[in-house]
């Protein structure tokens, strides 16, 4: 559980397509085995420590002959962005994904100090 303390508490949100392949043959719609793709993802402001990211699929299109394998993921989660991680496997075609975001965190105050 992420607690937070006294300070106020930023909310972050956005969408991001990862790739879009159908048109051009990428292996993601192509290939087989293990695939993956990763977009760096910027908050609009820093917050004061890492945030809680709440990362999921808002648009996906694929190919429905055969199982339908994936996972996403926010990893590398730092105050100001993250990496947004989409993986596939097996022989599961993936033409395009789209994800959506919140992060949630700490951010600064106007009254905090800085004495460094």
């Amino acid at each position: 559980m992420k607690k937070f303390e006294t300070h106020p508490i930023g909310i972050d949100q956005g969408e991001e397509v990862l790739f879009s392949e159908f048109a051009d043959g990428g292996d993601m719609w192509t290939g087989e085995g293990p695939r993956e793709r990763c977009a760096a993802i910027s908050f609009s402001e820093s917050f004061r420590s890492p945030p809680v990211v709440q990362i999921g699929v808002s648009l996906w299109d694929v190919d429905t002959s055969s199982a339908l394998r994936a996972e996403v993921q926010a990893e590398n989660i730092t105050p100001d962005g993250f990496n947004a991680v989409f993986r596939t496997w097996s022989d599961t075609r993936i033409a395009r994904i789209r994800v959506a975001w919140t992060a949630i965190g700490e951010v600064a105050h106007a009254d905090d100090w800085d004495i460094s």
